[in-house]
């Protein structure tokens, strides 16, 4: 069965100018303070250590601070909101800025003491090795005459 429905065209007009009005609501003049989100890492796993990477544009070395307290890894730093010219209007601010935080806990144990930050054009590459003990093993198994097979490593 089909119904008809009286077109009108005042209301279409109305909601495509609402969409309009959130689109750009969500864009204008206020750049994104990142405060409340976090900081964005991509993390990686390999048999002997973890890896962690983040995009800190505009941060100096010095700016960045990571510790590891009870097998939690905190990242903080402060991401630089750039001033425009004073005669300067604001068409688009997508950067974010603001102070930015990550804690991360590991499913197994790092060596806290073998811990690598490097900051490289913006970008933090953490390396945390795993604990010996959280590395997977190889174990050799003996023929029951006495003959022992060490596995391959792949």
């Amino acid at each position: 069965m089909t119904t008809i429905v009286r077109w009108n065209p005042v209301r279409d007009m109305a909601a495509v100018q609402n969409a309009f009005d959130r689109f750009f609501e969500e864009r204008r003049g206020n750049a994104r303070s990142i405060e409340t989100r976090g900081l964005a890492v991509d993390v990686h796993e390999t048999a002997d250590a973890y890896r962690i990477v983040a995009a800190l544009p505009g941060v100096a070395a010095d700016g960045v601070s990571i510790s590891l307290h009870e097998d939690v890894l905190t990242i903080s730093a402060e991401l630089p909101q750039f001033a425009a010219p004073e005669d300067a209007r604001a068409l688009m601010l997508e950067r974010n800025f603001g102070k930015v935080s990550r804690s991360l806990r590991f499913p197994q144990a790092v060596a806290a003491d073998q811990i690598e930050a490097v900051l490289e054009n913006g970008v933090l590459v953490l390396t945390l090795p795993k604990t010996p003990e959280a590395q997977p093993r190889v174990i050799p198994v003996r023929a029951a005459n006495g003959l022992t097979h060490e596995p391959s490593q792949n």
